[in-house]
């Protein structure tokens, strides 16, 4: 007998779920390498990305969105959560007021994470905008921020409060062009398989595009209407292909 999933799945729902044993691999990590798991959060979002260009190019599934929106609870939610808390435990210690803010801190920021994903996939997943910032995103910022080497635990417990927020703001980020995120993923992938080349170099310029973007995209990051047209064209004619 064949499990249920044989002929229901396509190649692009196969790379969602290995996103989500990524965020697994990543909790399981944390404790002992929080460096391994930055590294596994970091590459779980290559395999978020990677899977929407497979999607477009040779299809999904039915299952696809719901597959998508459950692996990023595992990879973008309760993954970057766990690192901050095993980042900050190793400095702070488990008992007293200090790590109980860091960890509702990273128990808000699963919540915040789940929520935004659910509202993401009910009103947004079809449009070129979506309101807050995106789960993945959110995870870059921490994971790469470990990555370069900024433990600090107030730095930490800071920025997951912040994010934790933004992720449910009404801030308006547009989606990134096909060439831009084609250049996001090479700078993304050589952080993950080469951190350590030219002083850290490539995570340090994943964090300077995720903090950009961050910042500036809602302001300054909007494709003009030819470029839209041409995307859509593109992705139509994949779709159709």
């Amino acid at each position: 007998m064949q499990p249920r999933f044989v002929g229901r799945l396509s190649l692009a729902d196969a790379v969602t779920v290995s996103n989500a044993a990524l965020g697994f691999l990543a909790v399981v990590a944390a404790p002992t390498n929080a460096e391994l798991a930055a590294r596994l959060v970091l590459l779980a979002a290559v395999a978020d990305g990677l899977d929407g260009v497979l999607a477009r190019h040779v299809g999904s599934s039915a299952a696809g969105p719901y597959l998508d929106s459950l692996a990023d609870v595992a990879s973008f939610a309760v993954a970057p959560a766990a690192l901050v808390v095993a980042v900050v435990r190793e400095s702070w210690g488990i008992d007293g007021l200090r790590p109980a803010v860091a960890l509702l801190g990273a128990a808000l920021f699963v919540a915040m994470a789940v929520v935004r994903l659910g509202l993401y996939t009910a009103h947004d997943a079809k449009e070129d905008t979506t309101e807050g910032v995106p789960t993945t995103l959110a995870s870059v910022v921490l994971g790469a921020v470990v990555l370069v080497g900024v433990t600090g635990p107030v730095a930490l417990v800071v920025l997951v409060y912040v994010l934790a927020g933004l992720m449910v703001s009404t801030i308006t980020y547009p989606d990134l062009l096909a060439r831009d995120a084609l250049i996001m993923g090479v700078v993304h992938s050589l952080a993950v398989l080469v951190p350590d080349v030219l002083g850290r170099a490539f995570p340090y310029a994943l964090l300077t595009l995720a903090l950009a973007y961050l910042v500036l995209g809602p302001h300054f990051y909007w494709r003009s209407t030819d470029e839209a047209s041409t995307d859509e064209r593109s992705a139509e004619r994949a779709e159709s292909g």
